[in-house]
């Protein structure tokens, strides 16, 4: 059973004056953990960052960048062809953008989270993993990567000795390997049976996959998205019933001591 747990979500997942999911940062930040921050391909603005970057500073939330593809259009969900260093320079740049604004607020950037299309390319592709870990290793050697467990992005970093943080995913299905069951609509899932879903995999580490199994999951933080609809509730909900058992809520740099 956990006595400690991580929960993050994606943030400043907007540009301009349009704005995603039925809860605004302000209401979401205060129930988290650590916010993965967009950087500015897939959404996000240098105001939008600056002022999530604070928000969450101003919280005690860890601050994370989320870098994605180059597609504002399709919300970074979908893939852009591109060799591995084209692609690793492309979050070099992000990561960079948030790195800046992190340090005019007087915090580090405690994670790198890729986004979406991302990803999800990164967790099957072993030679960008690994250069996206040699980056992080050089220059941000206690940055930690949030990851699926298995996933070439995980094995990667355990390879390298970069830190990580494994993730469950709250407001998702998973099938019978583990994976995550991408869903174009989540549509509105219901708050209490995420909730307890959660508690489950956090005292027993174990949760229902799709076809009605039980598998084992490790994990050191949740995650939930901000544009699932209902996401306060899910939120909330979760934490409230998490801590009710014994459950503490913490950044993920405070449970790997980085």
């Amino acid at each position: 059973m956990k006595s400690v747990v991580d929960i993050n979500c994606d943030m400043g997942e907007a540009f301009g004056r349009w704005r995603i999911g039925d809860a605004d940062d302000k209401t979401l930040m205060p129930h988290i953990s650590s916010a993965n921050i967009a950087t500015g391909f897939h959404a996000g603005d240098p105001n939008l960052i600056d002022e999530t970057v604070a928000l969450a500073a101003s919280h005690g939330v860890g601050v994370g960048a989320h870098p994605g593809y180059n597609d504002l259009q399709g919300f970074g969900r979908r893939k852009i062809l591109g060799n591995s260093r084209e692609l690793v320079n492309d979050i070099v740049y992000q990561v960079g953008a948030l790195r800046e604004f992190a340090r005019r607020h007087g915090v580090a950037v405690q994670h790198v989270k890729p986004h979406g299309a991302l990803y999800m390319e990164m967790a099957s592709n072993p030679e960008l993993a690994r250069l996206f870990v040699d980056y992080l290793r050089k220059v941000a050697p206690t940055t930690a990567i949030f990851c699926t467990g298995g996933t070439q992005t995980h094995k990667a970093a355990l390879d390298a000795g970069q830190p990580f943080a494994c993730e469950f995913y709250a407001d998702r299905d998973y099938n019978d390997n583990g994976e995550i069951v991408f869903v174009r609509d989540a549509g509105r899932p219901d708050p209490d049976v995420l909730a307890k879903k959660v508690l489950r995999a956090c005292q027993e580490g174990r949760v229902k996959t799709v076809n009605g199994n039980d598998i084992e999951i490790e994990f050191q933080t949740i995650c939930f998205h901000s544009d699932t609809l209902g996401a306060f509730d899910i939120v909330t909900r979760m934490r409230d019933l998490l801590v009710a058992n014994g459950i503490r809520i913490a950044p993920v740099s405070q449970i790997l001591g980085n």
